[in-house]
């Protein structure tokens, strides 16, 4: 898929066109990133491909800048005409990159002039004749005054020559004779010719007035001619169609075919059928077919908050979806994306609201689907509730109160009436804490102070008291009294409950006179007034115990003690610190099905504090990163069944604890498992064998065997009328086949087998009837191969392995003989097993020839086989070869057979004759039956020699028997005188027959220079390179084959160029040649690389 991307550096911008004037676009193309040269065209409307239309009226030019690598395109259209206005495109492809641009032509008209030929406004656009540019009709009906339609009165005479015309000449007729409707004048002229049908003297059938295809699949064009010798030819739009892969001819009789295979856009024109001066005119209009929806939207329930996605899959990668919410287009905006990726298009709402609920639309242009979203509103929890206050006057009340979402705003009110702020009442909102401060408490500030969450039904509520101090001026001494307010976050009598992580203030009202002193313990350790997580602070009659981040480790006992002189108090308070609870521990699957599997868990070690609701489980694929969730509402048993899975497919699960306080940390992973179902049953088992105590049975695998393959069969039997079965092997086994021991002889038993996988066992194969384990003798009987039943020939030194084949129960007993006499086991290797026996040599000699018997044995029945095996080897030469008789140009010869015939008989000699002169062998007969034969057509005046091969099923005698004498063709009356010998001196000076070339060579590829020499005695030859020799230098290699010197430079370098010289020298002189070697770098590649 082509990846969009802004080649285009500059592009052609809309105009508005003076009619009969021109016009000029430009766009330019960057190619520095580019490693060929780009491709560039210029569209009209959606389809309409320009460069096919290049004329007088559409000129196309292109340049290219090597310095900027600027690649500048020019499309000129002469003599704007109105037909030209409309929406172009122009459109850059590179490999994997693309870009276009669109742009508009409107045309205005020039000054207003009267036009006195009304046929020029019928002129196709462009000056390159009839068939150049388009008809263009506009100009006529803007220019004419508008009149009132009627219906021409047509006379007979034109309809004739409208019937008899050319389709081009239509509009030229039309506007001759005054036809204004030519919509009508062509449907009526189409019935007349449908009516009174023109004969055709070449066509016996024509093309039919319009085809219709959809893109991508073929179509075929059929004319019947009436010679069926005669030649047609092809034309679309004009031009003549050649045969290709993608148009094929076809020639049957007077039929001829035209078939266009996979159909594209361009496929949409003209076609034409011409047989001499006659043609046969069609239209093809290639529709694409719809778009189809092929993975419908899912419904999507989702928590406020949360990412949301719809998903759908279209039939073609280059399709456009529209997507629509309640009956309203969506469009790309901060709150929804689109995204695509191939066939998959995706609607992605990053946070979802409530305002997101409703149905959501795709269409395509062949199909529609839907989905619901469901969005629930997030639970807002109370971290921190408002404490009870019990002030006294000018002194400041603090109302704080935390939630779980630091966005949700609220408001405050006293007794049912929203709290106005002023100077003296001041509300804050900081993160998750809502916090209303009033400063100098008066008596009228007493009374239910409550903050309601926006969009929430909750409402957390305190009370203010407000305390009057009366002043007595007789001095007092007052026990001091510990006030305990049970109310608020108290559960029962001095308990108080703190979730985690939250702080907890709690407030104590002391009383007594003078004031008495506080003491806070844990245990036996003193909490201090200073500053830290677990502090108190302490302010006129009342004791403030503080801890920040509440941790389990705070849990516990709390003392408090108060004295003065009049006495003491005490009181004790226990802190409850309640968290989420611990994730669940031991995730594990403890079964699969074919598309579900069960899932169990143990709870959390701590429930934190608070009993676990239930949970809630999320399951993904190995390997991804992406989690589903597989309830929504709160499960309470620790086992689940999770459906709807892939068989396999593996999976992982985690589980969720919640409480009341909130959704644990995950579990950690189970173990992969994979959703198995277990096989089928075994199919068609059988016996194989039965002896004394054992039974062999064989089976075929299951029919169904799924995705978890088979581990293995487990094998069960059991006596007839029992119920009990005893598995007979400990492990499955792999193989379709096992033999059952230590069954019990005469007993009438059953036998079943189960298919194991990882999903467990399968249905059994249960044995049809019982089988008697009692063995059954068996007559002996050897099977002896068709090959063996004929002499068994091999060659001295191939290897024989001879496997012969018997049946017989018990086992029969297996005795081998050679020629009489016990086998001797050190020649030849001999292995039996149940049902065969292997005669094996690993090579053969002479020796091993001869009849071996093989006997097998039960008891008192015997079979028995004799196998013949030879073992052949080539012969010897023969012997006593000799000329007996020589006359005219014919010599005879006898011998005898060799004495060693290699073991196999003699099936033919080959002769071969030499002259004592040249003492060059040449073969005269091959395959002679007989130990004499008559060499024919030697030559007067020469002495031959002969040499005799023998031949056998091996092949030929390494070695001939040569002739003892020669036959000698006498010469008949001519006498040749013959003039004295005279050697010639071939000795000459070196001399360089083909010389050195220049050579221009690429560094990194291995290049050679050679040259030829002459001389006499064979000159030494010397390569240099700048007048220096090249000595034993690896990377040059110097070659010298009959004179033909070659120096191989492997991968030069820039160094390497330079002018090499070859010298050759001798006794009688030297001679030597030179070229100039040049190196050079591609500059394009290191540009490349780059």
């Amino acid at each position: 898929m082509s990846q969009i991307s802004g080649l285009l550096v500059e592009k052609p911008q809309s105009v508005t066109a003076v009619k009969g004037k021109n016009v000029t676009f430009v766009t330019k193309v960057d190619s520095s990133q580019m490693l060929r040269k780009p491709t560039m065209k210029w569209l009209k409307g959606k389809w309409m491909d320009l460069g096919s239309k290049a004329g007088k009226h559409l000129q196309f030019k292109e340049t290219y800048d090597r310095n900027t690598k600027i690649y500048t395109y020019e499309m000129t259209i002469v003599k704007v005409v109105d037909g030209d206005a409309g929406g172009y495109r122009c459109e850059v492809t590179s490999k994997d990159k693309c870009d276009s641009c669109t742009f508009d032509i409107s045309v205005e008209a020039a000054e207003e002039t009267q036009q006195t030929n009304i046929l020029e406004a019928f002129k196709r656009s462009g000056d390159a004749g009839e068939d150049a540019g388009e008809l263009d009709f506009s100009g006529l009906l803007k220019k004419r005054e508008r009149k009132q339609k009627e219906e021409p009165e047509i006379d007979v005479d034109v309809w004739e020559i409208l019937k008899n015309a050319k389709p081009c000449d239509f509009e030229k007729i039309a506007f001759e004779y005054g036809i204004t409707d030519l919509r009508g004048m062509l449907k009526r002229l189409k019935k007349m010719k449908k009516v009174e049908p023109k004969k055709s003297d070449a066509f016996l059938k024509k093309l039919d007035p319009a085809y219709s295809m959809e893109k991508g699949k073929k179509i075929q064009l059929s004319v019947e001619l009436a010679d069926p010798n005669a030649q047609v030819k092809w034309l679309r739009n004009g031009q003549e169609i050649k045969p290709s892969a993608k148009y094929i001819f076809e020639s049957v009789g007077g039929i001829r075919k035209l078939t266009i295979n996979k159909c594209t856009l361009a496929d949409d024109a003209e076609y034409e059928c011409v047989v001499g001066e006659e043609k046969s005119f069609t239209e093809v209009f290639v529709q694409e077919p719809p778009v189809t929806i092929t993975k419908m939207l899912d419904d999507v329930h989702v928590v406020v908050g949360e990412k949301v996605e719809f998903e759908v899959e279209v039939s073609d990668e280059g399709a456009n979806v529209k997507w629509m919410k309640d009956g309203v287009e969506l469009s790309r905006d901060g709150k929804y994306r689109f995204k695509k990726d191939g066939t998959k298009h995706w609607l992605i709402i990053n946070e979802a609201t409530t305002e997101d609920i409703g149905t959501y639309y795709v269409y395509t242009s062949g199909g529609e689907s839907k989905g619901e979203l469901d969005v629930e509103e997030k639970e807002l929890e109370v971290l921190q509730s408002i404490a009870d206050l019990t002030l006294k006057a000018a002194e400041q009340a603090v109302f704080k109160c935390e939630v779980s979402d630091e966005k949700v705003t609220g408001k405050w009110f006293k007794d049912g009436v929203e709290v106005i702020p002023s100077d003296r009442i001041k509300m804050t909102h900081i993160g998750r804490t809502h916090k209303l401060v009033i400063d100098d408490v008066k008596p009228e500030d007493a009374g239910d102070y409550s903050f309601v969450p926006d969009g929430y039904a909750l409402s957390i509520s305190a009370k203010l008291n407000f305390l009057e101090i009366k002043i007595d001026y007789v001095p007092r001494q007052e026990p001091p009294k510990i006030h305990l307010d049970t109310t608020g976050s108290f559960v029962n009598k001095n308990t108080i409950i703190v979730v985690a992580g939250n702080k907890l203030r709690f407030d104590v009202n002391i009383t007594g006179e003078p004031p008495p002193t506080v003491c806070w313990k844990k245990g036996d350790t003193e909490i201090s007034e200073a500053e830290g997580r677990v502090r108190v602070e302490t302010r006129k009659n009342l004791s403030c115990f503080v801890i920040e981040g509440a941790e389990r480790a705070d849990e516990g006992l709390y003392h408090i003690t108060v004295t003065n002189p009049a006495g003491e108090d005490k009181a004790d308070v226990m802190v409850k610190i309640v968290d989420v609870p611990d994730p669940p521990e031991n995730v594990k699957c403890t079964g699969v099905g074919e598309d579900s599997a069960s899932v169990q868990w143990d709870p959390p070690k701590f429930d934190g504090g608070v009993p676990v609701k239930g949970y809630l489980m999320e399951r993904k694929k190995k390997g991804s990163s992406r989690w589903t969730k597989l309830n929504f509402d709160i499960y309470e048993s620790t086992t689940y069944e999770a459906k709807k899975m892939i068989e396999g497919v593996l999976y992982e699960m985690r589980v969720f604890a919640l409480n009341g306080i909130g959704m644990s940390q995950p579990s950690a992973s189970s173990n992969p498992f994979m959703p198995i179902a277990p096989t089928s049953e075994p199919t068609r088992l059988t016996v194989d064998d039965i002896t004394d105590g054992t039974c062999a049975l064989k089976w075929l695998p299951p029919e169904r065997i799924g995705a978890g393959g088979i581990d293995g069969y487990i094998i069960e039997y059991c006596v007839e009328g029992a119920s009990e079965w005893v598995q007979a092997n400990e492990t499955p086994i792999e193989k379709n086949s096992y033999r059952v021991r230590g069954l019990p002889v005469g007993e009438k038993m059953l036998f079943r087998v189960t298919a194991v996988n990882i999903a467990g066992r399968s249905p059994p194969a249960v044995m049809a009837q019982a089988v008697t384990i009692r063995e059954i003798v068996e007559r002996p009987k050897i099977r002896l191969p068709r090959q063996l039943r004929t002499k068994y020939i091999k060659r001295v030194g191939e290897k024989v392995n001879l496997v012969i084949p018997f049946q017989g129960k018990p086992r029969p007993v297996v005795t081998w003989h050679k020629d009489g006499a016990p086998l001797d086991t050190g020649l030849v290797n001999i292995r039996t097993s149940d049902v065969d026996t292997i005669l094996f040599i690993r090579q053969a000699a002479r020796e091993h020839s001869g009849q071996y018997t093989l006997s097998v044995q039960i008891e008192n029945m015997e079979d028995k086989v004799n196998l013949e095996i030879q073992i052949v080897d080539k012969p010897g030469p023969p012997i006593a070869v000799t000329v007996t008789d020589v006359w005219g140009f014919n010599a005879a010869l006898e011998w005898k057979p060799p004495k060693d015939n290699g073991n196999c008989e003699i099936t033919g000699y080959t002769i071969q004759k030499a002259d004592l002169k040249t003492k060059e062998w040449f073969t005269v007969l091959e395959h002679n039956r007989r130990p004499s034969c008559t060499v024919s057509d030697l030559v007067m005046g020469n002495e031959y020699t002969f040499r005799v091969s023998s031949e056998n099923i091996c092949g030929m005698s390494d070695d001939a028997g040569i002739s003892k004498n020669t036959a000698e063709i006498a010469k008949t009356g001519l006498q040749q005188n013959l003039q004295p010998y005279k050697e010639k001196d071939m000795c000459s000076s070196p001399k360089f027959i083909t010389p050195l070339v220049d050579r221009s060579v690429i560094a990194g590829y291995s290049a050679a220079i050679s040259c030829a020499v002459r001389g006499l005695p064979k000159p030494k030859i010397i390569w240099m390179k700048n007048k220096m020799i090249i000595g034993e230098d690896p990377k040059y290699l110097m070659q010298n084959n009959q004179g033909v010197l070659t120096l191989n430079i492997r991968k030069p370098s820039l160094f390497d160029g330079g002018k090499y010289t070859c010298k050759a020298i001798n006794d009688l002189g030297e001679d030597e040649v030179e070229c100039k070697l040049e190196v050079r770098v591609i500059k394009e590649k290191e540009e490349v690389k780059k």
